[in-house]
């Protein structure tokens, strides 16, 4: 049984077996659109018109229009489900098939059942359903079909984890598509009748913008489609007709110089039908010259230009691919220029024409004759240096043969002989065409039955052994080179390819490395003109919004005012300009769009020697492919700049509202001290005993000292985080320090006791003696306001190899592991809030800048019995020899 017969025979199968199909489905682009409103509506009428309706499961959503459409139909109860601890209810299949009504409605084809069930999911419960012989009417979303789950987790950055087989809608008599335009959705959904309005809100930021509800709108409309015409086609098929749902026009071109030509007659008329029409260049696998490759780009790329669409079959039979193809596409016409049939060919009826005419009785063919184009053509190849060169090579090695074949004479049988003649057979069509290959073929088969086979010097031959062995060397000889041709065509494929592949993978690596958009430029350029021979140039907009060489390869790459131009219609369209197209072609570059009209990035201009060709295919493909990476590269360094500026802001923000908090919180209270003080004395001072009035003049003291050192502590931030703080460095003991640092903490804290722990020998360090007091200082009185009373604040020293460590260590309630690397950002105790009113949060801070300053470190452990310690690491270079 041929291919038709068993499409025909399928089909007939299908369209009885329909009868027998007993689901329906509601297919929604989105939720919202109606499905279960649809599907109870049509259950509503079945129960009028006398028809046995359940509903199994269905999902209301709380919609009060949707509910109201269940009373009178009997409803089935769930089965509970008890899940983590949590009831939920299910649909209970035991209890539908027990039931086993006419119709059964099954809500949410693609939800995922809760353990304990039969099944993993919904839809595996209404195939059992459907095996059992019930009609099921059942709602589903297009982007729950399991082949679009990639397309719209593209179209809308949502990844669906509930998906349906499209071959289970395969079982399916009727698709009901159910449509609400999207701005009539996003009003449902604004109104609270889709989802309650918290969801609503960020549905509307997400997945149910408008962009998403067309793209989806489209699928839903395409999936159903795309039903109807397979339904149609097998109704068709099985009643033996072949006529195709859609009149598509398809032109197939070859190559030769009438492809251009069949490209504007395939337009024209489908034009005048109002068809969709496309071409189509069927590709074989044998070896394909320059210009040949050349002319099928050009075609193709004429048909996209004039709306057509542009596809590329390949296979061994052009006859088998164009049917098949037509088939596919539903095709009503076939255009075809009048191709160089071989005469062997016409004489057995197997020439493209005559087997389409005799294969293709459903089609309508075409065939445009051009015959000046086409004997100018073969002029044209018959005069090139490139064949030329190719027939003188075929004919250098056929007399090689020749000389290697006397040699032989003398030694082998005329049998052996064919061997060498079939050697330079090999020889010549690994290195040129398939014509090449069949001229050395019979060049060979000549000389061999001419100068060899007895009796020599004719082409008679006398005996039936050197008969056979002739024919079988010319039909090994054809054979050979056929295979040796595609041999070596395939070869070079893999090469085109390997290059193109090691080319984009270079490209890929650099891409991944660079940081910035000006690193990727800069990577773009080097690799496209090292990958297509050529010098480039990437163009970006400058802050003036004019297009400028951003990298270019050579360095300091001019373009003309006419490259500039093509870099503008380029950028400003989407599409390639310049050189080697139809827009400002005077241009010396080829320019290519990095990016898309709504998403523009820059232009790549591509500069070719001034007497280099077109690039070929291979290369053209090449350099748009670079072009859409270096894109995507620009495209991900544009968004990490947006991101790092969003965060820049976000942290000043996050700065700025601490600094605001600090000063109303911390720095308004010793000023309230301060003026409160003040008031008092200056209104009462006589009134007061003296030891009152030194009392507030204490306090105004220690305000106004605290109040210093607040404002220090944000200078001495000011200066770390700009580079301006200067480090004045000299010898000194680590234990006078120490000292010193103590011994202002206890003017401060009189309350609090201190004990020390220095080392028995003077350990010198090389710093800034005030600054590393300072930091110890701060230190020392954040562990003495945490302290609690009579708790002392430990100050151990000591050294350990070439550092230099010191432990404060308090009693107080200790910190959480999570947040001992960030106590030491700015104001971090002012962003804790209420937790900690004790202070700015520079001073931890200001501490960890001073001593990295020094080359040290300062780090937060657990205290020992609690509490908390702060180790600072100082490095000890060995002291000079000058000193003890």
């Amino acid at each position: 049984m041929d291919d038709t017969r068993q499409a025909r025979a399928d089909a007939l199968l299908n369209t009885v077996q329909e009868d027998q199909r007993r689901l329906k489905v509601f297919l929604g682009a989105a939720p919202g659109v109606g499905k279960t409103y649809a599907m109870l509506s049509a259950a509503r009428e079945l129960k009028r018109q006398g028809v046995d309706v359940v509903v199994g499961v269905t999902e209301t959503h709380g919609r009060a229009e949707t509910a109201a459409l269940l009373e009178g139909i009997e409803v089935l109860p769930r089965r509970a489900v008890r899940y983590r601890d949590r009831d939920f209810t299910e649909f209970d299949l035991d209890a539908a098939l027990a039931r086993k009504p006419d119709v059964l409605l099954v809500d949410e084809l693609a939800h995922t059942n809760l353990p304990g069930g039969r099944h993993e999911r919904r839809w595996q419960d209404v195939a059992e359903l459907l095996d059992a012989g019930i009609e099921v009417y059942t709602a589903l979303n297009v982007q729950h079909l399991e082949s679009l789950n990639d397309q719209i987790r593209r179209i809308t950055g949502v990844a669906v984890r509930e998906t349906v087989p499209d071959n289970f809608l395969d079982r399916a008599r009727d698709i009901m598509l159910v449509d609400l335009p999207p701005r009539e959705l996003i009003g449902r959904l604004k109104q609270g009748k889709v989802y309650v309005p918290e969801t609503a809100a960020a549905a509307l930021d997400a997945f149910f913008s408008p962009t998403n509800l067309a793209a989806l709108r489209e699928l839903a409309v395409e999936t159903v489609a795309s039903h109807v015409e397979s339904d149609l086609r097998e109704h068709m098929l099985a009643r033996g007709g072949a006529m195709p749902v859609r009149r598509r026009v398809l032109a197939a071109i070859d190559g030769h110089a009438q492809s251009e030509y069949l490209v504007r007659v395939a337009r024209r008329i489908a034009e005048r039908r109002g068809a969709p029409w496309s071409v189509v260049y069927v590709d074989t696998g044998g070896s394909t010259d320059a210009l040949r490759r050349e002319r099928v780009d050009a075609a193709l790329r004429m048909a996209r230009r004039l709306g057509g669409d542009a596809v590329i079959l390949r296979g061994h039979a052009v006859v088998d691919e164009l049917l098949a193809h037509a088939d596919h596409e539903g095709v009503g016409q076939i255009i075809l220029g009048r191709t160089r049939e071989r005469p062997l060919a016409r004489m057995l009826g197997r020439s493209l024409t005559q087997q389409l005419l005799r294969r293709g009785a459903h089609l309508e063919l075409t065939i445009i004759a051009t015959p000046v184009e086409r004997a100018r053509a073969r002029r044209r190849l018959a005069r090139g240096p490139g064949a030329r060169r190719e027939y003188l090579f075929a004919t250098a090695a056929t007399l090689v043969a020749f000389v290697l074949a006397f040699i032989g004479d003398r030694y082998l049988t005329v049998a052996n002989l064919s061997l060498i003649f079939l050697t330079a057979v090999l020889v010549v069509a690994v290195r040129t065409r398939m014509s090449v290959a069949i001229y050395t073929a019979v060049l060979c088969f000549l000389g061999y039955n001419f100068f060899f086979a007895q009796p020599r010097y004719t082409l008679v031959i006398a005996n039936a052994d050197d008969v056979l062995a002739v024919t079988l060397f010319l039909v090994a000889a054809l054979v050979c080179s056929r295979l040796a041709t595609r041999l070596a065509s395939q070869v070079q494929s893999l090469r085109a390819a390997q290059v193109r592949s090691r080319a984009m993978l270079a490209l890929g690596q650099k891409l991944a490395a660079s940081a910035d958009a000006r690193a990727v430029r800069l990577v773009g350029a080097q690799a496209m003109a090292q990958a297509l021979g050529a010098q480039v140039a990437i163009l970006a907009r400058d802050a003036g919004q004019q297009l400028h060489v951003g990298a270019s390869t050579p360095p300091g790459m001019v373009l003309s005012p006419q490259d500039q131009g093509a870099a503008e219609w380029s950028e400003q369209h989407a599409e390639p300009a310049g050189r080697y197209t139809d827009t400002i072609h005077a241009a010396s570059c080829w320019t290519l769009p990095l990016g898309s009209e709504d998403n523009r990035l820059g232009v790549a201009a591509l500069r070719f020697e001034a007497d280099a060709g077109e690039p070929d295919p291979d290369r053209r493909g090449l350099a748009f492919a670079m072009a859409q990476d270096i894109g995507f590269a620009l495209e991900r360094a544009r968004l990490a700049d947006e991101l790092e500026s969003a965060r820049v802001q976000g942290e000043t923000e996050r700065l700025r509202s601490a600094l605001l908090s600090s000063v109303s919180h911390d720095l308004r209270s010793p000023l309230a001290s301060m003026v409160g003080s003040a008031g008092t004395l200056a209104s009462y001072g006589d009134q007061l005993p003296a030891s009152e009035r030194h009392e507030l003049l204490e306090a105004i003291l220690g305000e106004g000292q605290r109040l210093d050192r607040y404002i220090q502590n944000l200078l001495d931030m000011t200066r770390l985080g700009y580079g301006t703080l200067k480090l004045n460095r000299d010898w000194v003991d680590a234990g006078e320090i120490v000292l010193a640092a103590v011994a202002r903490l206890r003017k401060l804290f009189p309350a609090v006791p201190v004990d020390t722990l220095l080392p028995d020998t003077t350990v010198l360090m090389f710093v800034h003696p005030a600054l590393i007091e300072q930091a110890l200082f701060n230190i020392l009185e954040n562990a003495a306001r945490f302290s609690p009373p009579d708790a002392p604040v430990r100050v151990a020293v000591r050294s350990e190899e070439d550092r230099l460590l010191i432990d404060v260590i308090d009693r107080g309630p200790g910190i959480p592991e999570t947040e001992r690397a960030r106590i030491f950002d700015m104001f971090y105790s002012v962003a804790r809030g209420d937790r900690s009113a004790q202070g700015t949060g520079l001073g931890l801070a200001i501490c960890r800048g001073m001593i990295g300053a020094h080359g040290g470190s300062v780090e937060a452990l657990p205290g020992e019995g609690g509490g908390t310690t702060i180790r600072i690491s100082l490095p000890l270079p060995p002291p000079p020899e000058s000193m003890p």
